[in-house]
């Protein structure tokens, strides 16, 4: 059981107090796809990364970060452009905000040939989203890329909108046919608002299934989150938790739920095999993941035996 994991990684800069007149900043490694593929690496799922990494600082703090979770990076692109930074700000309840510097950085410069290139039969499951599924000039080759997998592999698709970078219209002209492609799609209440403005979560889902993806998760933070399985619908609880920060605690949800979805043999397919008692579980499990990544500082997912504690 192989997982691909594509897209960006992007450095989290965090503002932290410096000395008088000088503004300090903590470097994290994130970015969604990079995050998912960092957590499902650290529970124990056998993952390959496909990113354009770049050669600078931040691409070397990238390749540490995964390759130290487990993660193979031999796919991945040595990259001439610049790394993107996003610059980010917490309020009172943990939430993140942020400034983008993503032009012409090495994340969304896709050609074709880099993804025709890497092989697919070892692969059960690919998952991707966030900003390389719709910044140009690779969004193109990366839904390409999608297409080609759904062949023989589960595809799971988190749009993770970004306004302040990609207007939600461009989302919403490319979400049916994101839900043709997935067989998994996962997002939160923030982008059900920005995609979906008006809709309950029950009309969304529905318009998501008639679209075409057979599941559908909605995380609801504090709320815990909405399973649908071809319309069969459950709910899981959240975990209560000392909240630190909500920074990667999507994309670690993502990760627990494929992980449990591939530990039950489900992957590998349009998820036809799959109950609405297993999803579920799966989906509790991805809770305590996103929990405890919750818990801490940063996009820093738990590993296998902080689960297995708890």
């Amino acid at each position: 059981m192989t997982i691909t994991v594509l897209g960006e990684c992007v450095a989290d800069a965090f503002t932290t107090d410096g000395r008088p007149g000088e503004l300090a900043l903590t470097v994290h490694p994130g970015g969604g796809p990079a995050n998912t593929a960092t957590a499902l690496g650290r529970l124990g799922t056998p993952t390959r990364f496909l990113g354009r990494l770049s050669g600078d600082p931040f691409g070397a703090l990238f390749r540490a970060r995964l390759t130290g979770s487990g993660v193979d990076l031999a796919d991945c692109v040595a990259a001439a452009e610049p790394s993107t930074l996003a610059i980010a700000a917490l309020d009172a309840d943990g939430q993140a905000g942020y400034t983008f510097h993503a032009e012409g950085t090495a994340d969304f410069q896709w050609q074709p040939a880099e993804l025709a290139a890497v092989d697919l039969t070892a692969c059960t499951a690919v998952h991707t989203g966030s900003l390389a599924l719709v910044r140009a000039p690779g969004a193109v080759a990366v839904e390409e890329f999608l297409a080609r997998a759904g062949a023989h592999a589960t595809v799971s698709i988190d749009p993770n909108l970004r306004p302040l970078l990609v207007a939600p219209e461009r989302y919403r002209e490319r979400i049916a046919h994101w839900c043709a492609l997935a067989d998994l799609l996962r997002l939160s209440a923030d982008d059900l608002a920005l995609l979906h403005p008006g809709l309950t979560p029950d009309q969304a889902i529905d318009h998501w299934h008639a679209l075409g993806v057979p599941l559908v998760v909605l995380t609801l933070g504090e709320r815990g989150a909405l399973v649908s399985l071809r319309g069969e619908r459950a709910t899981v609880e959240a975990v209560r938790t000392r909240v630190v920060d909500t920074v990667g605690a999507g994309d670690a949800f993502t990760a627990g739920l494929l992980h449990r979805l591939g530990l039950a043999g489900l992957l590998g397919g349009r998820l036809t095999g799959a109950d609405l008692p297993q999803v579920t579980a799966a989906a509790a499990y991805a809770a305590r993941v996103a929990a405890l990544t919750c818990a801490v500082a940063g996009a820093d997912p738990p590993w296998a035996g902080q689960l297995d504690e708890g």
